[in-house]
């Protein structure tokens, strides 16, 4: 499995917006002077998140994007399926790709079952305010 720039960079966006504190009101175009990364696709990124419930828009002077959820109760598993829509090792157990004519007679389907748990299970174990705690630690 291979999490695309999308959902590396959906996780960073939510990273930097938590390490300003829950209840900051960020400006995409800090953020992407601070990650590198261009504010047109955090746009795109913010929009993904915000469909999600994970964060909130806040027009004005003063306005950016907040987070609905406090860090640590966001996984990284709610980002990356916000931004990428799945996690499954495999197309055959994604939702969107339908059921699989040979998942009764499939061999392998219990194998990608597990491991599509165990990356579940991983993802939505690490929470957003791990990745604030280790961003503090880091500038320390």
């Amino acid at each position: 499995m291979m999490i695309s720039t999308k959902g590396r960079y959906a996780l960073r966006l939510m990273i930097d917006i938590a390490t300003q504190g829950d209840g900051a009101c960020v400006p995409l175009r800090e953020i992407a002077e601070r990650q590198g990364i261009s504010l047109k696709y955090l746009e795109q990124l913010a929009t993904c998140l915000v469909k999600a419930d994970l964060l909130k828009s806040v027009r004005g002077a003063r306005g950016g994007y907040v987070l609905t959820i406090p860090s640590e109760r966001v996984s990284a598993g709610d980002i990356l399926r916000a931004a990428e829509g799945t996690c499954a090792p495999v197309a055959c157990l994604d939702d969107e790709y339908g059921i699989c004519p040979r998942r009764e007679t499939c061999t392998t389907i219990s194998f990608w079952e597990g491991l599509d748990e165990v990356i579940e299970r991983y993802v939505d174990g690490v929470m957003l305010a791990e990745f604030v705690e280790k961003e503090a630690a880091l500038s320390l």
